[in-house]
């Protein structure tokens, strides 16, 4: 693994909320690398500050300290138009909700990211065909999100975040609306994809006997990012 190139890295990256009369700091010099193929989970306690990491470093939110670097280019300084391009093209978010869109079809829902990139809508649908077979959903491609299972409905939000290829996976506790076996075979779909393509995956996640299937497992402890 050391070997693999890394494509995320936070450097003394901090981030702080203005709450109240006061301020909030939830990073504090955190410092995180991130390697293709690599998947890693990040389990800590609700509050500690998950969400504000996965954001940071996908670019939705600015470091108000540091440096976040995506394929070795510092996003720092990027204006808010070049942040976009870069996660659009470069990182693809999952989200313990699906967040598909209710009116499209499962196919369509994996197209629509590819079509804003440019691709036409043969591309993006026969790109969006195969992913749907990778997961296992193929068949499931014409229904919308509504006639769909949970689990299902989480596979084709996967596909949907990798629709363009991105460097980049970061999930926010993907498997936790998920009963346990549902939760494994969503787990095995994103493994699989991650050795296959050499997506990087960071994953936010409470379940613990998923994370120790993971290549390592980090923690936040007083704003900083540590090993388990």
């Amino acid at each position: 693994m050391a070997d693999r190139k890394t494509v995320l890295r936070l450097r003394g990256v901090d981030r702080a909320y203005n709450e109240a009369n006061h301020t909030l700091q939830i990073l504090k010099g955190a410092d995180f690398e991130l390697r293709e193929g690599e998947m890693v989970a990040l389990v800590a306690p609700s509050g500690a500050g998950k969400s504000t990491l996965l954001h940071t470093a996908g670019l939705l939110e600015r470091p108000d300290g540091g440096e976040v670097f995506i394929n070795g280019t510092a996003c720092g300084t990027m204006s808010d138009g070049e942040r976009t391009a870069r996660r659009r093209n470069d990182v693809g978010f999952v989200y313990q909700f699906h967040h598909l869109l209710p009116e499209f079809s499962a196919l369509e829902n994996v197209m629509i990211p590819q079509m804003i990139r440019g691709l036409s809508r043969g591309k993006a649908a026969e790109r969006a065909q195969q992913l749907l077979d990778y997961m296992r959903i193929g068949p499931r491609a014409a229904h919308r999100p509504a006639e769909l299972s949970g689990g299902e409905q989480q596979r084709v939000a996967i596909a949907r975040a990798v629709a363009n290829a991105p460097l980049v996976l970061l999930a926010d506790e993907p498997t936790g609306n998920l009963d346990p076996e549902t939760s494994g075979y969503v787990f095995e779909a994103l493994s699989a994809l991650a050795r296959q393509s050499g997506l990087a995956a960071l994953v936010a996640t409470h379940n613990h006997a998923l994370a120790e299937r993971m290549d390592r497992v980090v923690t936040l402890a007083e704003g900083r990012v540590v090993a388990v």
